[in-house]
């Protein structure tokens, strides 16, 4: 029983990883929506480009994206600078950077959930809700958004388990702060590099584990779920 008892460390770091996840999830999903209506209804030049841009966290080294980041919002850098002038806001260095690499790193996933369950959404459906006199944000509020609920399902949860696992970017751009930064992953990684920490690294490691899988297991029956009942 020992074995499952976790530190106050180790408490710590799931504490701060399920509100950096939480957050990052949650401050992505209307960016999300929106992303995943522009690649999936509209045709325009760059539309190729800005789909890359949107998944190229997926393909670049994590701690490429983190170093970009800590570029673009440390405090001296170009954006970051003329936010702590302007509004005193710093990113770098504490969770809510914890939370801009998270959201960074899982929105890719987000996305392409949501833009493949909007490129099964029957467009008859939406063409009838016009022709009865429902304007384009109505039909999308009532017609197009709760048939992309499988979607939407799938893209948090998987964004949310990639924001738990978050590392390279994260260590990058705003360090391992105990109680300010230091996430599960970065927990796990400083107990492998310190005496006796392979009990803590092992149940950091399982307990991460355990966490994905119920995040994918979530997702999995939610979505069937909703799609069962849409369909009566």
């Amino acid at each position: 029983m020992a074995f499952l008892h976790l530190t106050d460390v180790e408490l710590e770091a799931l504490r701060l990883s399920l509100w950096v996840s939480g957050w990052a999830v949650a401050t992505s999903l209307p960016l999300g929506i929106l992303a995943a209506w522009v690649l999936a209804r509209l045709r325009f030049p760059g539309k190729n480009l800005l789909d890359g841009l949107i998944h190229l966290p997926l393909v670049l080294p994590p701690v490429v994206t983190g170093y970009l980041l800590l570029v673009l919002l440390g405090r001296n850098g170009a954006i970051g600078a003329v936010l702590y002038k302007t509004l005193g806001i710093v990113l770098a260095f504490n969770w809510k950077g914890a939370v801009l690499a998270a959201a960074v790193m899982a929105f890719p996933l987000l996305v392409r959930a949501m833009r493949l369950s909007l490129e099964s959404v029957d467009r008859g459906l939406e063409a009838a809700a016009r022709t009865l006199g429902a304007g384009p944000l109505r039909v999308f509020f009532t017609v197009t958004l709760p048939l992309m609920v499988p979607g939407i399902i799938t893209g948090l949860i998987l964004a949310f388990a990639r924001s738990l696992g978050e590392f390279g970017a994260t260590i990058t751009f705003v360090s391992n702060i105990r109680g300010q930064t230091q996430t599960l992953p970065l927990a796990l990684y400083t107990l492998t590099q310190v005496p006796d920490g392979e009990t803590g690294a092992m149940r950091l490691c399982i307990l991460s584990v355990l966490i994905a899988m119920a995040a994918l297991v979530c997702s999995e029956v939610l979505a069937r779920r909703f799609a069962a009942r849409m369909q009566g």
